[in-house]
């Protein structure tokens, strides 16, 4: 009788959970000699009843108000360092010098002029309002003095035409600050009392729809008279200010005054004496300082003299009448400045930061394990038994003999000779792969041409090799937008010689990949830190908790900086800016730096990787050759040229920086222009990123047998064929095989796939290489032409400040 089995509908009760309620002894028993702890590790949190939730928010609120408070009434005041302003006319028609002759308002305070070279500045001393203010301005049509003052500026004034807003010179100049980060800004309008009384509402109306694409809740106010600077003084003080997370964790400094002071054994270097006001952290002497666009530098000591500018200044009173009293301006001031010189601080050598920025790489220093003599014993009786050749020799030859005896033709000999040919022959390939790939990822320089009426100058201003330079590479981006990544194998080489740094991969996200392999030279060279994230962390807090010794911030000091070399000085006597940041811990040291960058739509010419462009990396300024890649996680796809549609991360040699950092991107034209590439913000600091360049084989079916085909064009010889059988094959249609065997000796294969092949489809082979960048590294910027609107092309708005 069979068995009755229970259905598919049976009742299936859940089993007893006996663990729940478990007794001591078993307990015991389960933890086996485990014993609870006594005290917790961790903080217990305290509840807080709602009262008490409600007293400790208010309280938090009111400290946070507090803080705004403080800082807001420290900038400017007689303790902290000026309001320093930054004018930017958005528009050719604006006027600079009216703007600041209604500023230089001699009711309100005292104002200090300073001039030296193109650059005009003032310090406005407002007693009254406890306040004083530096106006300044960049040189015009220079483009990086104005993202340089805008680093270290607490408020930008943007004076815009009261028709058009800005031109296009101002968007771009926009553009630019906007991705650089914009501090406190106020926007005013100069040139509307000309506008007829009937058509101001209308005027009003059309600029405030202009201005709402960049600045969407911001209050528009006009400056013409008097009275309406008096409203834009107490608007620039009052308002709420903002934050640029990289100079709020460094020391800054504009410099007002510089001097030199050349070295005895030799002129061109020595030390430079800048003086200016201390802001963002406290400034310690044993730190390294950057002079933006000259490099880094140690300092020597920091000297405290008389505040030239003094908000209250000092009054004394006469020996003879008591009556009488004089104020000491800020000249006698600076007369009185080496009399009155105080040392806060000198260098100690043990505490001062080290200027090195790369290791010094040692050829010794290579890992190697020398062989135990086992090993060599062993390696002896191999080469002894290699060496040994079967001979023909007479009955009765000794071994000794046999030594003597030579062969005919002498084969050893020949066989040698073929070896090393053949060891040569490879080398030779070898290095005519790498002058292909060379040639291949050769760059190519741009050129903008400037219009003209008549054809025939037209003609005459155009360069034929430029042009022809620059249609090969809309050629070469649009057949890589056509045929991503795909290769035509040579005929000429080998493949398995012309791609052997190559290698397959099962799938390229998952299949791993040691991170430590193949390292060029120029990895011995830098510096990688174990965990980045951590120590940017422990960098961070330091700043926040520990008190630095050193210029407090609001300071006017001068700092001795050693070796500068004169054309620093020079630099800053022409009248452009000399600005300083403090260096954090690591930063002057030379690392992998990955930023993700967008292209800047106004730029539409061809961007190829591994061409040098010009970096604007937070408070650095530098020029390097990048790499782009994909915004991806573990593995990162190399991309040969910069795309508009998507972030790309760019990867390159550079000192480093602590994240946040905002990153700007130029291309120098041939006529010596800077044009905006792309924009985006510094993403880490990783060596181990792996960017990985990958080449796809084509093919096409010659014969097709349902789920079999006989594919070639892909490969040229039979030894190809079966070099590369291992790797997997896929077509553009989604089919997916393997190399069967090879078919005769001019590459044709029998493949298998997944499905069945169409005779449209192609098939195609992906292989992958990591590559690395170009130590191109150099710190030195030259200065950009400054823009002329006669040679600016359409896609390159002109700076035309006045």
């Amino acid at each position: 009788m069979a068995a009755h089995r229970s259905g598919p509908l049976k009742q299936q009760n859940k089993a007893h959970k006996g663990g729940r309620h478990r007794g001591r002894g078993s307990a015991q028993r389960d933890g086996k000699g485990r014993v609870e702890l006594k005290i917790l590790c961790k903080k217990v949190r305290k509840e807080l009843s709602r009262v008490d939730q409600r007293h400790r928010a208010n309280q938090l609120r009111k400290q946070k108000k507090e803080a705004v408070l403080a800082e807001k009434r420290q900038l400017g005041s007689k303790d902290g360092p000026p309001h320093q302003v930054l004018v930017v006319a958005l528009h050719n028609r604006i006027s600079l010098s009216e703007a600041f002759r209604l500023l230089q308002d001699r009711d309100m305070g005292t104002v200090h002029v300073n001039e030296w070279g193109s650059t005009y500045s003032f310090m406005l001393l407002c007693p009254r309002l406890k306040h004083r203010w530096f106006f300044t301005s960049a040189r015009p049509g220079d483009l990086h003095s104005v993202l340089d003052m805008a680093k270290v500026a607490d408020t930008i004034l943007f004076l815009l035409d009261p028709q058009e807003g800005w031109d296009s010179t101002g968007d771009y100049c926009l553009s630019c600050l906007f991705a650089q980060g914009l501090p406190t800004y106020t926007l005013a309008v100069q040139g509307f009392s000309g506008i007829p009384l009937k058509k101001q509402i209308d005027a009003r109306k059309k600029l405030s729809k202009a201005v709402e694409k960049r600045f969407p809740d911001d209050r528009l106010l006009l400056l013409d008279t008097q009275q309406e600077a008096a409203t834009l003084f107490r608007q620039l003080a009052n308002q709420k200010r903002r934050h640029l997370a990289f100079r709020d964790r460094r020391a800054y400094l504009f410099t007002h005054a510089a001097d030199f002071v050349p070295s005895e054994e030799n002129n061109l270097v020595g030390t430079l004496k800048i003086s200016g006001y201390v802001r963002g952290q406290t400034l310690n002497v044993n730190s390294l300082l950057h002079i933006v666009g000259h490099g880094d530098f140690q300092m020597k000591q920091i000297d405290a003299p008389i505040d030239p500018f003094p908000l209250n200044p000092k009054v004394i009173k006469s020996q003879k009448d008591s009556g009488m009293a004089m104020e000491v301006c800020a000249s006698d001031v600076a007369s009185d400045m080496e009399e009155d010189l105080k040392v806060l601080m000198k260098a100690d050598p043990d505490r001062q930061e080290s200027l090195q920025t790369e290791v010094i790489l040692d050829p010794m220093e290579g890992e190697q394990t020398w062989p135990t003599e086992e090993e060599l014993s062993e390696a002896k009786d191999y080469l002894k038994e290699g060496s040994k050749v079967v001979k023909k020799v007479p009955k009765g030859t000794s071994s000794y003999q046999a030594e003597w005896i030579l062969d005919e033709g002498g084969e050893s000999g020949g066989e040698r000779d073929e070896d090393d040919d053949t060891e040569q022959d490879f080398m030779e390939e070898e290095s005519q792969d790498e002058k292909s790939e060379e040639e291949e990822e050769e760059e190519c320089e741009t050129m903008t041409i400037g219009d003209s009426v008549r054809d025939d100058l037209y003609d005459e201003k155009m360069d034929e090799e430029a042009e022809e330079k620059m249609l090969e590479k809309y050629k070469q981006e649009r057949m890589e937008e056509m045929f991503p990544d795909e290769m035509d194998t040579p005929r000429d080489v080998a493949a398995k010689i012309r791609f052997q740094k190559y290698r397959g991969l099962k799938s390229f996200r998952t299949s791993p990949w040691d991170p430590k392999e193949n390292l060029p030279r120029d990895y011995a060279r830098i510096f990688q830190f174990q965990n980045f994230t951590n120590t940017r962390k422990r960098i961070f807090k330091e700043i926040e908790e520990k008190e630095e010794e050193g210029a407090e911030v609001g300071w006017y000091v001068t700092l001795h900086v050693s070796e500068v070399p004169f054309s620093v000085v020079e630099y800053f006597r022409k009248g452009a800016p000399l600005i300083a940041f403090s260096l954090l811990p690591h930063e002057q040291k030379m690392s992998v730096l990955n930023m993700v960058v967008s292209r800047n739509p106004g730029n539409t010419e061809p961007v190829k990787a591994k061409e040098e462009l010009i970096f604007h990396c937070g408070f650095r300024r530098f020029r390097a050759s990048p790499l782009f890649s994909q915004h991806t996680a573990d593995k990162h796809k190399l991309q040969r040229f910069l795309t508009a549609d998507a972030a790309l991360v760019v990867t390159v040699y550079a000192p480093i920086t602590f994240p946040p950092a905002s990153v700007l991107l130029f291309k120098q034209k041939s006529n010596g222009m800077h044009s905006l590439v792309a924009t985006g913000h510094l993403l880490s600091v990783d060596p181990d990123r792996m960017v990985i360049k990958r080449v796809v084989l084509s093919g096409h079916p010659f014969k097709i047998f349902t789920k079999m085909a006989v594919v070639r064009y892909m490969f040229f010889n039979r030894e190809d064929v079966l070099w590369f059988k291992p790797v997997e094959l896929r077509t553009k249609w989604g089919r997916r095989g393997h190399i069967r065997e090879p078919l005769g000796t001019h590459g044709h294969m029998k493949c298998s796939f997944d499905g069945k092949l169409k005779s449209q489809d192609t098939v195609l082979m992906n292989l992958y290489k990591r590559v690395f960048p170009k130590w191109t590294y150099d710190p030195y910027v030259p200065e950009p032409v400054p823009w002329v609107k006669s040679e600016i092309s359409s896609t390159v708005p002109e700076l035309d400040i006045e």
